[in-house]
């Protein structure tokens, strides 16, 4: 054996040995990021050019006060605060705008006319907005009719 220092397994590993050190993080910079707003293409004029409606000549109805008189019942309830309405086609109905019928019950209402007419299409309507459900009603002029609608 040689005159130095002996060396043990022991030792050895301990000089092998080497410390882990954690390592530091650095700090995370924050970006910004700077919004541009987007360039915006030169609008083109357009002219628009208006073209007079044509006009519809309206439906002549000839239509004279008799002694007949037509009238038209309807059961429904609309509930409490709600007109029933009626839109039609001849005596002095019209599609665009509804008339009121008169309310004579909770679930009745009345509306007549003293025009002479073969008969008349019409619809009922809650508050002049709400459409019954189903085909127009059909009635003769000169009778008295009964309806039942829906909603």
């Amino acid at each position: 054996m040689s005159k130095g220092k002996k060396t043990t397994k022991k030792a050895v590993a301990k000089k092998t040995v080497t410390k882990k050190i954690a390592a530091k993080k650095a700090p995370v910079k924050k970006v910004t990021v700077k919004k541009i707003a987007a360039k915006k293409a030169p609008a083109k004029k357009v002219t628009v050019k208006k073209v007079a409606a044509k006009k519809v000549p309206a439906k002549k109805v000839t239509v004279e006060k008799t002694g007949k008189k037509t009238t038209l019942f309807a059961k429904c309830d609309v509930g409490f605060g709600n007109a029933l309405f009626i839109r039609g086609e001849e005596a002095e109905l019209s599609w665009e705008q509804g008339f009121p019928m008169e309310n004579i019950s909770t679930d009745e209402w009345k509306w007549s006319t003293t025009l002479s007419v073969k008969s008349i299409d019409f619809k009922l309507l809650i508050n002049d907005h709400i459409w019954s459900n189903g085909e127009n009603f059909v009635a003769k002029g000169g009778e008295v009719s009964i309806v039942q609608a829906s909603f």
